[in-house]
């Protein structure tokens, strides 16, 4: 059964191949990524074998635990990056339990993550390799450190299952990992400052790690190599009994998942139309509210809106004070850009507006007014944050024309692109930092040929806008703030009308690519 479970994931991952040339392209560049990773890390690894025994010791556990807890804590804010054998799909089959989990956890490590990271745990044997009895102790915590990689990340979600089915949840976890990358130039030059003032101190921090599953099995070469016989079987102890541990608590979330039934007894009921009874009664006043309504409960729209108030904090790291006079435009941009996947968002979901027929132009019309409901806004206050910050009060005009072209621009862009490419996205609700086999390659290309092309059209205003700030010139300020709100109009008027004509011809075979990606 574990092998017919193993060759079940490998059939999976060759149909999901053949659906999309896209895929294909994925995993050749995820393969090549990983690849070059684990490369670099195996030279590192084999050079750390010329260093003294303590310092072996303690980046090797230290690397591994940080191994270890990503495993563990990855799937907990990705979730949905891997959904090709979750459990409840076996619930109807007669497998008896220890056969499904030890099939599951091999099924876990067929894959490029897997892969990597058991050629990363052998690779924890190079740093010894002069000493062959340390390089067997090595090999046996490299099996034990990678079964606590699979079986510890599988035992979290399964246990957290019913909390990661709830959309509170999903959208606080996208936040959890939204702040720590958007702030990672600040956090990495922290921890930076941290590591240089107490490096002395990291082979206790070792010592004190190497007793905790994380990084127990990483420490068994190094007792073996000092012939700390006692202690190797300590640690062999607390990676063997926090296996098995996990493998039990696992089984018994694997039992109750498989039984658990699906309720909707959870769903609340809503008196009235809502927002949808807000608005005009016509199709334009539907399609805004309805996409208002994504802003507000989409957590894949929400993350535009959540970045908005980390990007003072980021560029008051990068530079402060002048810096931040970016914070108009930036935000314009970024938040008019996020209508860029809308078709893609709407998935299969868009037969309604096929078979309305809904004109194209009021669909894009409709998806801008409601981005801009909550862009324009936004966009405002960081221009006037900005200017307090600065000082730079002479460019008031040359940053608010700037800001709001960005916006129309992007809003312009984002409609003709949205009109005329759909890629395979996650579901509504779902975690948007976990993207599907096949559409990451589409999504990159699309979205930076996009983006390549607002930049020549932001150019002209931002080009005149550093001349106003250089030449702290009023005059030429006005002249900018002209030229990117008139470039700003004429891209929103342009991006409305040529991406409504766009969706009237493509509405169709849009939706036959949406129905085959689903």
């Amino acid at each position: 059964m574990v092998a017919h479970l193993a060759r079940l994931k490998l059939r999976l991952l060759a149909n999901g191949l053949r659906r999309s040339p896209w895929q294909v392209v994925g995993l050749v560049f995820a393969l090549l990524y990983a690849g070059g990773g684990v490369l670099l890390a195996l030279v590192g690894l084999g050079a750390l074998s010329t260093q003294d025994a303590d310092l072996r010791r303690t980046v090797v556990v230290l690397a591994g635990a940080v191994l270890v807890l990503g495993w563990w804590l990855l799937p907990v804010v990705a979730f949905g990056v891997d959904a090709t054998m979750e459990p409840d799909r076996f619930a109807t089959f007669a497998i008896p339990r220890a056969q499904l989990v030890a099939g599951l956890a091999v099924a876990g490590l067929l894959g490029v993550p897997g892969i990597a990271t058991t050629l990363l745990a052998l690779g924890g044997a190079l740093p010894w390799w002069r000493q062959p009895l340390a390089v067997l102790a090595a090999l046996v915590g490299a099996v034990l450190g990678t079964a606590l990689c699979v079986v510890g990340s599988r035992a979290t979600t399964t246990v957290l299952a019913p909390l990661l089915a709830r959309r509170r949840f999903r959208e606080l976890a996208t936040v959890v990992v939204l702040v720590p990358l958007v702030l990672a130039g600040p956090i990495l030059n922290a921890l930076g400052v941290v590591v240089d003032r107490t490096a002395q101190s990291l082979p206790a921090v070792a010592d004190v790690v190497a007793w905790t599953p994380f990084g127990a099995p990483w420490a068994l070469a190094a007792d073996v190599a000092e012939g700390a016989w006692a202690r190797l079987l300590g640690h062999v102890a607390v990676a063997v009994v926090a296996l098995a541990l996990l493998v039990l608590v696992w089984a018994r979330a694997l039992s109750r998942a498989m039984v658990r039934q699906r309720s909707t007894s959870g769903v609340r009921g809503h008196a009235g139309l809502g927002l949808l009874g807000r608005v005009p009664a016509t199709r334009l006043g539907a399609v805004t509210a309805r996409c208002l309504i994504y802003w507000w409960r989409d957590p894949r729209y929400a993350v535009a809106v959540v970045i908005v108030p980390l990007l003072p904090v980021l560029l008051w790291f990068l530079g402060g004070g002048d810096a931040l006079l970016v914070l108009g435009p930036l935000t314009g941009t970024l938040i008019g850009w996020s209508i860029s996947a809308d078709v893609s968002y709407d998935g299969t979901a868009f037969w309604m507006h096929v078979v309305a027929p809904l004109r194209g132009r009021v669909d894009r019309l409709g998806r801008v007014a409601s981005a801009a409901a909550i862009g324009l806004p936004a966009t405002l206050l960081m221009v006037l944050g900005g200017l307090v910050s600065s000082g730079r009060w002479e460019l008031t005009a040359a940053m608010l024309g700037l800001s709001v072209g960005a916006l129309g621009s992007a809003l312009g862009a984002a409609s003709v692109l949205s009109a005329r490419i759909v890629y395979p996205v996650l579901p509504p609700g779902s975690n948007p930092f976990a993207t599907p086999q096949g559409g990451t390659t589409a999504s990159m290309v699309s979205q930076l040929v996009g983006f390549g092309a607002l930049g020549l059209l932001l150019l002209p205003g931002v080009v005149l806008t550093l001349v106003a700030a250089g030449t702290r010139s009023v005059p030429l300020g006005l002249v900018a703030a002209a030229v990117a709100l008139g470039i700003g109009a004429a891209v929103l008027v342009l991006g409305v009308g040529v991406g409504g004509d766009t969706l009237d011809r493509r509405a169709p075979a849009l939706l036959t690519s949406l129905r085959a990606m689903a």
